[in-house]
């Protein structure tokens, strides 16, 4: 999560510091907010980090696909749901 405090930077620090930025996020996996005008413009996001919330976002995607074919009356076996769950 972004402390709005210590992980905000304005465009200009990031094109003069690149390599220091993006080693501070590689080191400490924070994302960091950048600016531009005073505005939040860009978040530099960790590799590990973002393929995590990925991960986590496919999952809930399927949760939610999952609730609404319940709700449509929709079901499928427990093997099924094994079988498919592998694949994840």
């Amino acid at each position: 999560m972004v402390d709005l405090k210590d992980d905000v930077i304005p465009v200009t620090e990031l094109k003069n510091q690149t390599k220091k930025v993006l080693a501070r996020v590689k080191r400490t996996g924070t994302p960091i907010l950048v600016t531009q005008n005073g505005r939040s413009a860009a978040i530099i996001l960790n590799v590990a980090f973002y393929q995590a919330q990925q991960r986590r976002l496919k999952i809930l995607e399927e949760i939610a696909k999952g609730e609404k074919q319940i709700l449509e009356g929709k079901r499928i076996s427990h093997s099924e749901v094994v079988k498919r769950a592998k694949n994840w």
